[in-house]
């Protein structure tokens, strides 16, 4: 199957591309020091990143938190419903991902965290992310929970200038950040890894005969 690409071509999400990489460089050198056993392809940020912790709103207008998805592998990734590009291209990567791991994709969460709370209600949120994936969950809240979430993973969003009548974009991060089954942040995915990157350490983290 041939992957399909990630693509940024939101206004400034170069320049947020690069303070992220920036960022990352020094997780990726420590991570090639560690020795661990296990091959990951992605960037191991083992020790390097909190435990998955927040708390939101979920697509049916329940309050959760991350201890709420304990007990799942979770890839989160911040995006927003009105995007034109880069988000539905990743959740419709996930989506392939999810069915390339068949059944044990059933030990896995996407979460999918609004950058833009004001126009993605809970409702808008279960429509867009039930198109992808059934085990893809809209997340949304208060701006400045939002905001604490993003920065305590080193992601970065800004929305440009309205456009009239309510429309304007959201520039954002593009990584993807995957959480073991106790909430320890394991792994982070940038756009340039592939599908098979994907698959390959998603399985070592789900498949309960492989340890990682």
């Amino acid at each position: 199957m041939i992957p399909i690409p990630f693509r940024m071509t939101c206004r400034r999400a170069a320049r947020l591309a690069l303070l992220l990489a920036l960022g990352l460089c020094a997780l990726a050198l420590a991570g090639c020091h560690r020795g661990d056993a296990v091959a990951w392809r992605l960037t191991d940020v083992t020790g390097h990143m909190p435990d998955l912790d927040f708390r939101l709103i979920d697509d049916h207008g329940k309050p959760v938190t991350g201890q709420d998805y304990r007990g799942k592998v979770v890839l989160l990734y911040f995006g927003y419903t009105h995007c034109p590009d880069v988000c539905p291209l990743t959740l419709a990567q996930l989506h392939v991902v999810m069915q390339r791991l068949g059944p044990l994709a059933d030990g896995a969460r996407i979460l999918f965290v609004s950058v833009d709370p004001a126009r993605d209600t809970p409702e808008v949120m279960h429509a867009y992310v039930s198109a992808f994936d059934p085990r893809a969950v809209g997340l949304s809240g208060q701006p400045r929970d939002i905001e604490a979430l993003s920065k305590r993973y080193r992601s970065a969003f800004t929305r440009e200038p309205d456009q009239g009548n309510g429309q304007y974009e959201v520039s954002h991060s593009s990584a993807i950040y995957i959480f073991d089954r106790n909430g320890k942040a394991r792994l982070l995915s940038t756009p340039d890894r592939s599908q098979d990157d994907l698959v390959h350490d998603l399985h070592l983290l789900l498949d309960p005969g492989v340890s990682a």
